[in-house]
């Protein structure tokens, strides 16, 4: 069955070429010595590439149904890991290339445990290593895990089943010799019978290029979002493909393809570019090792054509930090009164933001750490953001644990924005730290509230005077700067005083423009919707301040939805009696139009001040 995806790319045309270019390609034969396969069809071809951001390419027969057979052994082998971990997996399975075919029995002498989990002795081993008090309840821990790794319910292809099973005296064979040396514990049998059945699940090309692609997503299925083993033992699954996944064509796979890989007899090749993608091959044919002829030929332009090789791979780790700017070139959204603009004004490049991008890990964190402490004597406060990170890993994380105790023990805090994002540098840093993590691993949301907390440690010292406003916002708030005390007297006659509960919407996306707000007590939040179903703060307001004043202009619908922090007590300026006071003061009105004016005149300067700041 051909499919096409709904739109068109380069990636998808680049596949379409090359399935054109090796669908002539007629060398090798169908595998005969399970009778069931050799009914398939030659000629069937599927290739489809998944990306770990989800994205699926896939052209020829991804949707035909075949047999998954030896592409099976390094999810179950991570299964394995999963339930027993590797020190005890390592005691039954070894992960040395034996450079035999994959039906060879190669046991270390003495021992009996199986060079690698690749070979069929080896991937017996691991069957016998998945837990489960019975042989039903392992078998189905197996079948769900390879159906979280495709994304959809798989089942047992029973003809292949049948077939597998009276045609595998070998395999029972090598199923009593690990007996024997006590590598399986109970009778074999069994154990061999849930192989023949891993060896039977029926998947497409679209299944193996997403169960490829999990494996390059750390164990998280891209297209559900679903764990399919704990990312830890991912490296180990990955490791033994590209040393053993492709059996006596394994080192020259790993010279020419350079990416860790697994075959099956029914035609099927997985291979795997860590962090980037999966990609899925089926065609029946094989060559005399037992690998499709087609599969090794795509996998090749793909290496050769993109890149791919992961020795031939490096990461550009200069380009880790992806902006750097100071605290005076990009303030928080809190509207700030003059005095306290003032002292973030002068102290403000005592604030470092590195927003940072990519993988985080040993090299590219080591940048990170050598600009920090190079820019340390003019920093009192560095701000990381990982906003823009896709991943972190623990040399990583000791790394930046390293550096925040350095600054620390200097007085200087690092604080973290859209840490959140990975809880495993949360959990690192809180086993290092102990009983100092809660007042040294500082973490906010977002970039803009980790602003907002270094802002409030400058004003805090200079301005340590500051106090909330009570009853009075006009005394404050700069839209009456030059109204004298008649007109204030008469303004204020017109206001309405409406309190608000923590939390409270005070004004939502799309109502009426009827008001201006006047602040006496308390803090709001201005927000807006952004894509994926989060928001974006966009001011934060306190007592003294005004918010709502654009409806004097132009009453538009609301634009954003306004949040109450704290309680609240506001004072309310309907617009129409904003404008009667161009007939009974129009000195009034002429002065809260010159301030308002002042107003967007200063957030345009600071919106261009911070538009050149973070312009990459």
């Amino acid at each position: 069955m051909n499919s096409k995806p709904t739109f068109s790319s380069p990636l998808q045309t680049y596949l379409e070429g090359l399935h054109a270019q090796h669908l002539p390609l007629r060398d090798g034969a169908v595998a005969t010595y399970i009778p069931e396969l050799a009914k398939a069809d030659p000629d069937w071809f599927g290739i489809c590439l998944v990306t770990t951001g989800g994205h699926v390419y896939e052209v020829g027969s991804t949707r035909q149904s075949f047999t998954i057979q030896s592409i099976s052994k390094p999810f179950v082998y991570g299964l394995a890991l999963e339930d027993n971990t590797r020190a005890e997996v390592l005691k039954k399975v070894g992960v040395e290339p034996t450079g035999d075919a994959f039906n060879a029995i190669s046991l270390e002498t003495g021992t009996g445990r199986p060079k690698n989990p690749m070979i069929n002795a080896g991937a017996i081993a691991s069957a016998g290593l998945v837990a489960g008090r019975t042989h039903e309840v392992r078998w189905q821990r197996v079948l769900g895990m390879l159906s979280t790794f495709a994304g959809e319910t798989l089942t047992v292809d029973e003809a292949v089943y049948r077939s597998e099973s009276e045609t595998g005296h070998r395999n029972r064979g090598i199923g009593h010799m690990l007996r024997n040396f006590d590598i399986l514990t109970e009778p074999p049998d069994p154990v061999v019978d849930q192989y023949f059945k891993q060896c039977s699940v029926s998947v497409t090309c679209r299944h193996l290029g997403i169960m490829a692609a999990t494996l390059a997503n750390r164990g998280i299925n891209p297209i559900t979002g679903k764990s399919a083993i704990r990312g830890e033992y991912i490296e180990s699954v990955l490791s033994v493909m590209g040393s053993c996944g492709m059996y006596d064509y394994a080192g020259e796979w790993l010279y020419r393809v350079g990416m860790p890989a697994k075959s099956g007899v029914a035609g099927g090749i997985i291979a795997v570019l860590p962090g980037q993608f999966g990609v899925g091959v089926f065609s029946p044919r094989l060559d005399s090792r037992g690998n499709s002829v087609r599969g090794l030929a795509v996998c090749e332009d793909l290496s050769r054509d993109f890149d791919f090789h992961l020795f031939n791979n490096p990461n550009e780790v200069r380009s880790v930090i992806r902006l750097k700017f100071t605290g005076r070139d990009v303030a928080s959204s809190r509207v700030r009164g003059a005095e306290e603009l003032r002292v973030i004004e002068e102290h403000g490049d005592r604030v470092l933001v590195y927003q940072l991008q990519g993988q985080l890990v040993l090299s590219s964190a080591e940048v990170v750490v050598h600009d920090v402490i190079a820019s340390e004597p003019a920093s009192e406060v560095v701000v990381l953001d990982l906003k823009h990170v896709v991943g972190i890993n623990e040399p990583a994380c000791r790394l930046l644990h390293d550096l925040i105790d350095l600054l620390h023990s200097r007085g200087k805090p690092v604080v973290f924005a859209q840490a959140h994002r990975f809880p495993h540098l949360r959990r690192f840093m809180k086993a290092r730290m102990l009983q100092g993590f809660e007042e040294r691993f500082l973490a906010f949301e977002d970039s803009d509230h980790a602003l907002e907390w270094c802002e409030e440690r400058f004003l805090v010292r200079h301005i340590p005077s500051r106090t909330d406003v009570h009853g009075e916002p006009m005394l404050e708030c700069p839209l009456f700067a030059g109204v004298d005390a008649g007109d204030r007297a008469a303004i204020r006659a017109l206001l309405h005083r409406r309190s608000f509960r923590a939390g409270e919407v005070l004004v939502d996306i799309g109502a009426p423009a009827g008001e201006v707000f006047f602040i006496a007590r308390g803090a709001v939040s201005v927000f807006v919707p952004v894509a994926g179903g989060g928001r974006r703060r966009l001011g934060a307001f306190s007592a003294g301040m005004a918010f709502g004043e654009m409806a004097m202009l132009d009453r538009a619908p609301r634009s954003a939805q306004v949040i109450a922090d704290t309680d609240v007590d506001c004072d309310l300026l309907q617009i129409e009696d904003f404008e009667r006071l161009g007939s009974t003061h129009p000195q009034a009105k002429i002065t809260l139009l010159h301030n308002l004016a002042l107003s967007l005149s200063a957030r345009l300067r600071k919106a261009n001040r911070e538009i050149r700041a973070l312009d990459c």
